[in-house]
């Protein structure tokens, strides 16, 4: 049986599934399924974070203290983070759509984002830790991950 999910027909019957006359690798086929689910984790993770507590999670990521009106805007920055892990995590039983690919368009731009807002507040903040500097360097993989996946000619099903 084949391992990739095509058609695979018994060996006697001399039939190959359309997957390994492919020419292409069980990477190029899984690639944008694990940047969704990576994107997921992540980025729910982050978000339960800011949800529950705002002030230590912004404390571990920047160094600095929040209070008053930045609370709030912390939970609702957590509520768009939370959406866009929702919205990846389902998107990664349909990896190989044209939304799909659309989504993975919109997360390089938001690690794009990121880093440079990231990366301008570690350069302007004198608190600013290792942790800080992990995002940065986290946002960077992921955007580089999107920019590599995008850039290949896709066989897309809608």
């Amino acid at each position: 049986m084949c391992t990739a999910g095509g058609r695979h027909v018994d060996f006697r019957t001399v039939s190959v599934c359309s997957f390994c006359t492919s020419g292409r690798s069980f990477l190029d086929i899984g690639g944008m399924k694990h940047l969704l689910i990576a994107t997921a984790v992540v980025e729910v993770g982050t978000a339960l974070a800011l949800l529950i507590a705002p002030v230590i999670a912004v404390r571990l990521l920047l160094g600095a203290e929040i209070s008053g009106a930045a609370i709030p805007i912390a939970r609702v920055t957590a509520a768009a983070l939370l959406a866009l892990g929702v919205v990846c995590w389902l998107a990664r039983l349909d990896a190989q759509s044209r939304a799909a690919r659309g989504l993975g368009a919109a997360i390089l731009i938001y690690d794009l984002g990121a880093v440079l807002v990231l990366g301008a507040a570690g350069i302007q903040l004198p608190t600013a830790g290792i942790n800080l500097w992990m995002a940065v360097v986290l946002h960077a993989a992921m955007g580089i991950w999107s920019i590599g996946l995008l850039s290949k000619k896709a066989t897309l099903q809608n």
